[in-house]
This record gives C-alpha cells, sequence and structure tokens, in this order.
C-alpha cells in the first residue's frame, strides 16, 4: 500500500473541492442556527398561547424533525447526490412505516384531538364503554385511569373519541341523586320530611339549591320516592353513604318499612266455559288432480272418435 499516493489524493482533493467543502460547512452551520432560531421562536409564541403544553411540545418535535430533513436534502444536493430518487424511496418508506404504524397514528392524531379540545383533565372523573376512573396521565398514545379499587387502566385514545365519555369532574359541584322504596301503608309527607332533613344534616351538602324528595312511583311492591341534593365533586361518595345509612335508621325509627317484592295469587271457583266454534271436522273432498284430468280427456276423445271410425270399416266393406 503506497500511502504517499493516498496521502496526494486526499490533499489534491481538498485542493480541488475547497470552495465546495467551505460551502457545505457553511450552509450545515447556517442551517443548524436557522433551526434553532426558528424553534426558540416558535416556542416563545406556542407559550403565549392557551395550548396544552404537550401538544406544543409535540408540534415543535414535528417541526424540528422536518428542518433537519430538509437541511439534510440540502446538504446532499450540495455534495452531488441525486435526491429525486431519494425523495422516491424515502416516501415508500414513510408510506410503508404509515400502513404498518396506522393503528398508532390514529392514536396520535385522536390524542391531538382530546389534548387540543380540553375533553377533560388530569385528576377529573371519568366513565368510558363501561370503564371509570379518575385520570392520572394523558398522553398523545394513551390515557390512564385509577379506578376505585386501585387498578390501572390504560385506554388507547382511539376508544375514547369512538365512545361515549362522561366527565364527572368536570364542574366542582355534582348532583346526588337518590330512590328510596317504602310500603304502602306508608306516610308520604313522614318519607318525604325524614329524607330531606337527613340531607340537610350533613354540612357537606348545599342548602342551594335545596334537598329535594317526591314520590315518583306507584311501584307493584312499594312507594318508590326520588330524591336529589347537590354537594362538592370531591364529597360525592361521602354524601352519598351518609345520606343512606341515616335515612335507613330514621325509617327504623319512625316505624317506616322497606317491602319486599310482593305477588298476589288469587284461586279461581267459578266453571271455566271455552266458546266452540262450528260442528267438528268437515267431510274430506279429494282434490281433483292435472294428470288425471288429462287422462279423462283422452278417455272421452277416444270414445267420441271410436264408433265414427268403426262405421267408416262397415261402409268399405
Amino acid at each position: 500500500m503506497n500511502w504517499n499516493e493516498i496521502w496526494n489524493n486526499i490533499v489534491n482533493f481538498f485542493k480541488n473541492n475547497i470552495w465546495n467543502i467551505v460551502f457545505f460547512f457553511a450552509i450545515l452551520i447556517v442551517g443548524i442556527i436557522l433551526i434553532k432560531v426558528i424553534m426558540s421562536t416558535l416556542k416563545k409564541v406556542l407559550s403565549k398561547t392557551k395550548m396544552e403544553k404537550i401538544a406544543q411540545q409535540f408540534l415543535c418535535t414535528i417541526l424540528k424533525f422536518v428542518l433537519w430533513l430538509v437541511l439534510i436534502l440540502i446538504l446532499l444536493n450540495h455534495v452531488g447526490v441525486e435526491i429525486t430518487g431519494l425523495l422516491t424511496a424515502l416516501s415508500a418508506v414513510i408510506l410503508a412505516v404509515g400502513m404498518a404504524l396506522q393503528n398508532a397514528i390514529a392514536n396520535v392524531a385522536n390524542g391531538i384531538i382530546i389534548i387540543s379540545s380540553h375533553m377533560f383533565k388530569k385528576g377529573d372523573y371519568i366513565v368510558v364503554n363501561g370503564v371509570e376512573g379518575s385520570i392520572t396521565d394523558i398522553n398523545f398514545m394513551f390515557t390512564t385511569l385509577i379506578s376505585l379499587d386501585n387498578r390501572r387502566i390504560t385506554l388507547p385514545n382511539t376508544s375514547i373519541i369512538n365512545n361515549n365519555v362522561v366527565n364527572l369532574g368536570a364542574y366542582p359541584k355534582r348532583r346526588v341523586d337518590f330512590t328510596f322504596s317504602v310500603a304502602y301503608e306508608s306516610d308520604v309527607e313522614l318519607v318525604k320530611k325524614i329524607v330531606t332533613d337527613v340531607m340537610k344534616s350533613d354540612g357537606r351538602v348545599y342548602l342551594d339549591p335545596a334537598p329535594f324528595c317526591r314520590l315518583k312511583t306507584l311501584n307493584s311492591s312499594s312507594l318508590d320516592f326520588f330524591s336529589n341534593c347537590w354537594c362538592d365533586n370531591a364529597d360525592y361518595w361521602d354524601v352519598y353513604y351518609y345520606v343512606v345509612e341515616n335515612v335507613y335508621n330514621e325509617f327504623k325509627r319512625n316505624n317506616i318499612s322497606v317491602p319486599f317484592n310482593q305477588i298476589e295469587m288469587r284461586e279461581r271457583t267459578d266453571v271455566v266455559k271455552m266458546p266452540v266454534a262450528g260442528k267438528g271436522l268437515p267431510a274430506r273432498v279429494e282434490k281433483v288432480r292435472e294428470e288425471e284430468h288429462e287422462h279423462k280427456l283422452k278417455e272421452m276423445f277416444t270414445s267420441i272418435t271410436k264408433p265414427k271410425r268403426e262405421k267408416k270399416s262397415k261402409d268399405k266393406k
């Protein structure tokens, strides 16, 4: 191996391409500076908007990737690389990756929708397609919940967008609904007073709007009362259990019974008479079928033409 020849080739390369090399590094340095200036300006502009931080980060990441890609293509074009074929190959790769990751891309797109539309926020209690819990994390791929029994539930963002979402923590106040069933012999006004007094006795219950209780349904086995009150969102379950337990105790104290399901049974003593229509089955009438009808027609035709043939034969004799 001739090291002198190799060294001479390197020196000649730099002598012949000195300006190309200078322009290459100039483009690289200017490009890096431009990318930093653009990203810094974009972050300052986004920080003054109401866009969520995670959405800002995603937008900055995408733009940064695009800018670096453009810079690399410009540098490759400067050194003489044909970028038309490279762009075609890059497009094919992006298309293949997009087809393979279409579900992930759909989750990312739906994550952007969730974050930008402010459907819910961290700490809200939501119900989605039978799954419920408090939100602990929202990102571009998944939304994480913690259920009441301390289970961690991870939902793809696509499943949230494609289903109805009930946000129970969207507002600071929440209404607590109750249904109480009592026996038919109970005093309606007394039941209403007991239920409203129990709700008013809890300091976590708002007095405006006032607690409400009315007779709703005359059920087959009971009188059903509908009642509700308002409380802070965080106190919902504490108020619910307090009211249910204390209403039950007050019903017992006032001799108001909660009935079991009742079924009324009656014994029939009359003779059942069933109405009868007609006088029994009719006599069978055989159906005249098409084959027999044709056979009879042939016999009739033969019987008509036969005497004429016999008469002609006798005349000939």
